[in-house]
């Protein structure tokens, strides 16, 4: 349980301790491997964008990135040594999704992608400075908490999916009021401390002379917090705009 994150929490790092490789996991590697996999994203998000924008339609584009994300996310979470393969593709589909879904966005509150993206990185920075810095420190309770929490809030949206079909909506969780906008603001805090745990993930894998492949799926693990993080900001600057 080192990290909440969905993609990461389910590989021991203590099958690899002892082992010796040739090559091993580094942070500077897990960096490097981020930023490959962000200018993937980024290109992918920005070829939904244009089509959107010069009315093309995106529905088609954004059902491929997520069902076809969500498929390369599965594998790999499952299967850690398909990560220098499937990241850079999960990478690609995911900014299909999220290019068109941004672009909706924009379309009905200009300036506002800008604003989440800025953000969303501004939150990776500062909590990459407080994490380095020691000023939050990961505990077994901290850990205990974000996890708890990160479930609590994946079990409402996937009742919320289900209750979908039947006409049914959750209370307020859509809302634009005072409540609906605070439980999108606590989810907002709930995804950014993930960050905090991707980063205690990465820093212990480094540490204990995992294998080289593990920095893909290191890097995976963060881009999968950042999309998350960047469609909750999103969606509570949304709420915002429309109070």
């Amino acid at each position: 349980m080192r990290s909440a994150n969905p993609a990461l929490k389910g590989t021991p790092f203590n099958k690899f301790g002892g082992t010796s490789v040739s090559k091993q996991m580094t942070l500077s590697g897990t960096v490097y491997k981020t930023f490959i996999l962000l200018i993937i994203l980024m290109a992918s998000s920005f070829y939904t964008w244009h089509q959107y924008n010069i009315g093309e339609p995106v529905g088609h584009l954004i059902m491929i990135g997520v069902i076809g994300g969500l498929i390369s996310a599965l594998i790999i979470a499952f299967v850690p040594k398909t990560a220098p393969l499937l990241a850079p593709f999960y990478a690609a589909l995911e900014g299909l999704a999220v290019g068109g879904i941004s672009a909706n966005f924009e379309s009905q509150f200009n300036g506002i992608t800008m604003q989440a993206a800025a953000l969303t990185f501004g939150t990776l920075f500062a909590l990459l400075l407080a994490y380095m810095l020691r000023i939050i420190k990961v505990t077994h309770n901290f850990r205990l908490i974000v996890f708890s929490a990160t479930a609590g809030i994946m079990l409402v949206y996937l009742t919320s999916f289900i209750l979908g079909f039947f006409g049914i909506d959750i209370p307020y969780l859509h809302s634009s009021g005072p409540i609906g906008i605070g439980i999108s603001l606590f989810i907002v805090v709930i995804a950014a401390l993930n960050l905090v745990l991707d980063f205690d993930f990465i820093e212990y894998g480094a540490n204990q002379r995992v294998p080289k492949y593990m920095e893909w799926y290191g890097a995976f693990g963060l881009m999968v917090t950042l999309v998350w993080l960047y469609f909750e900001i999103l969606h509570l600057l949304a709420k915002i705009r429309r109070n």
